[in-house]
């Protein structure tokens, strides 16, 4: 009976010192596979795309050119899908209405949203046509819906429409329709009138 005790206490410590090996092989695999997810999640706040001197063409559903985004550089970040654009240029390539120039010192493009946040001194420039008068905006921020062709901000604007002026604070502009309403603080300035 002792030759059995022993064999018998010999495979229990052998089972025991496997079960041991088994855990600690499996902590040791979560541990790992651990540092890499937490390793991922650092390198994904990272940019996966830097450009620098760029610019795209966003077309429409019917395949013609909507407008032209360049700028100095863009940054993407695939945490939050936001692109960060550096001297940003917008040409709207629309038939359907007069052509626009927007400039600015910084954009950010939320994707997601299909959204351009202009920040420091915005310029907005529409040419003289022979259908309308020229038009020049400014303003310290303005947010752009490139689709549906709206352009607002809660900032102080400058507006000139040939040779009136309009200055107020908070705007919403159509493009589409061709409608601009001022929230707050409006001023307008008309030229004098022509005399003949």
């Amino acid at each position: 009976m002792n030759k059995r005790t022993a064999h018998r206490g010999r495979l229990l410590a052998l089972m025991l010192m496997g079960l041991l090996c088994a855990f600690g092989s499996f902590w040791l695999l979560q541990v790992m596979s651990g540092g890499e997810e937490t390793q991922a999640g650092v390198a994904s706040t990272e940019p996966d795309y830097i450009i620098d001197n760029f610019s795209f063409v966003r077309m429409s559903e019917h395949g013609q050119p909507r407008y032209v985004l360049s700028g100095a550089r863009l940054t993407h970040r695939p945490v939050d899908d936001v692109s960060e654009i550096e001297k940003p240029v917008m040409h709207s390539l629309t038939t359907q209405h007069p052509p626009m120039t927007v400039t600015a010192n910084h954009a950010r493009v939320l994707h997601a949203k299909d959204q351009v946040d202009l920040i420091g001194d915005v310029d907005v420039v529409r040419p003289e046509t022979p259908k309308y008068k020229p038009l020049r905006m400014r303003t310290e921020e303005l947010t752009l819906l490139p689709d549906d062709e709206i352009m607002k901000t809660d900032k102080h604007v400058t507006l000139t429409l040939g040779g009136m002026s309009v200055s107020g604070t908070g705007m919403v502009a159509n493009n589409a329709t061709q409608q601009v309403h001022l929230d707050s603080q409006s001023h307008i300035e008309l030229p004098p009138r022509d005399k003949r």
